[in-house]
């Protein structure tokens, strides 16, 4: 019987044809014949020192936000910028480059990242050891921030509540330290279950209540007017400019239509000759008419208003 032929496997042939050099490539230049070399890369283990020296120094990577955000503050707080600027929002744009409202969320940040710390003890509680990672005392909140985005939002909370909503960011990020977003998402929802109504009107004076937020420092019992009302805050109106703040710092004086309507001239009259490079007396009596809890002018008030217009109106 007669075999019939042997069908050619043509992978095979094509593979030898394929793996056959051409007569004008030599085998050094042939792909298919290379020789790759892998170096090895040697994994030595740390010493202890080592290990306490990563520790310390990835320590100080994670706080950085937080150590400025301290330091923002105590120059503030203490003036240090006066030898060579007239406010501090000057000295941060010139000397740092940041803005206002930069400064002000570091600020934040930090008080937040303070408030996380402690977890609602003395500081003097906490292990202080710079090569120490802080220990909490309860609630085994352990894992911190490492930078601004993750505190920025927790900033619109009661500190109490800064806690609540920063270690329920842990758990949904697995025991990890928690994005930005999970961060927002953990407050907008505690927002959203605290939620108070915005019953405030259009052109209403509202009394400022600081309570703890580092971005109204200097603002506390001063006066505003509602410019826009928002779902968890208001647009409010001061001598210096506007500024959103949220619902739990603001208090109505309950003025009536009339006497909101003579704040809304006050307070047009500030503004206009209102500036920063006003000399100290005329700033700081502006800034007094600006606590004002009563909807008029005295005598005196009055005159020393228009004193200050008719000196520095049209010059800025």
């Amino acid at each position: 019987m007669t075999k019939p032929p042997r069908k050619r496997n043509k992978a095979t042939s094509t593979a030898s044809s394929d793996d056959t050099p051409p007569d004008n490539l030599t085998q050094e230049e042939n792909p298919a014949t290379a020789t790759i070399t892998v170096t090895a890369v040697e994994v030595s283990e740390l010493t202890e020192q080592e290990i306490s020296d990563r520790l310390h120094l990835e320590r100080k990577v994670e706080r950085a936000f937080f150590e400025a955000g301290k330091a923002l503050a105590e120059l503030r707080d203490r003036k240090l910028y006066r030898s060579t600027h007239k406010t501090f929002e000057e000295y941060c744009k010139q000397r740092f480059g940041y803005t206002r409202i930069a400064a002000s969320y570091k600020i934040a940040a930090a008080t937040v990242m303070d408030n996380l710390l402690t977890n609602g003890l003395q500081k003097e509680e906490i292990a202080t050891d710079e090569l120490q990672t802080p220990k909490m005392l309860t609630n085994g909140l352990q894992i911190l921030p490492n930078n601004e985005r993750q505190v920025r939002p927790l900033a619109s909370l009661e500190p109490e509540v800064q806690r609540e909503a920063w270690q329920k960011a842990v758990e949904e990020a697995g025991g990890k330290v928690p994005s930005g977003r999970i961060v927002k998402d953990v407050v907008q929802r505690i927002m959203e279950r605290t939620k108070i109504p915005n019953t405030y009107q259009l052109g209403e004076v509202c009394q400022i209540l600081v309570k703890d937020n580092p971005e109204l420092r200097g603002k506390g019992g001063c006066w505003g007017i509602v410019s826009q009302a928002n779902e968890f805050s208001c647009t409010v109106r001061m001598w210096d400019g506007e500024y959103a703040i949220g619902l739990q710092h603001l208090k109505s004086y309950n003025y009536l239509p009339a006497e909101c309507q003579q704040m809304q001239v006050i307070c047009d009259r500030i503004a206009k000759i209102y500036f920063d490079s006003l000399e100290e007396t005329a700033r700081s009596l502006l800034q007094l008419l600006g606590k004002l809890n009563r909807p008029w002018l005295t005598a005196v008030e009055e005159k020393l208003l228009s004193v200050l217009e008719s000196e520095y109106s049209g010059i800025f």
